[in-house]
């Protein structure tokens, strides 16, 4: 079992800059060898994938509408990773949550939600024009 918490949401204008933390707790061993992504949900629209990086290796992999604005990266000392927010734009206001998988011998990394087990409560994040 992986257990996730987030932080570091909240309202900023656009433009702005936010950092979100997930730290991960449970059993040490699957910690270590685990992809840990960031997704977010506005109202009344899917999930969506936003970043995901591999804990063994630091592999990072960004959907279309992160990249250049985001970026994941992780303490591994302190297992937590974090999404650096930069530029935000308005369409970036939703409900990001952190997930996790340990599920990925052999797989490539993916941002489809279906494939993450684990999963934290969310962060509200909201920007403003």
């Amino acid at each position: 079992q992986v257990q996730l918490v987030e932080s570091g949401g909240g309202s900023v204008q656009a433009g702005g800059s936010l950092r979100l933390s997930c730290v991960a707790s449970g059993y040490t061993a699957s910690l270590l060898y685990m992809d840990m992504g960031w997704f977010r949900q506005a109202p009344g629209k899917e999930r969506e994938g936003v970043a995901t990086i591999r804990t063994a290796g630091g592999s990072t992999h960004y959907a279309n509408s992160a990249k250049g604005r985001f970026t994941i990266s992780q303490d591994n000392g302190k297992n937590t990773v974090h999404l650096q927010m930069d530029s935000l734009k308005p369409e970036d206001t939703a409900m990001y949550y952190c997930a996790a998988t340990i599920d990925i011998k052999g797989k490539s990394m993916t941002l489809s939600p279906s494939r993450y087990n684990y999963w934290g409560q969310g962060t509200q994040v909201t920007v403003s024009s």
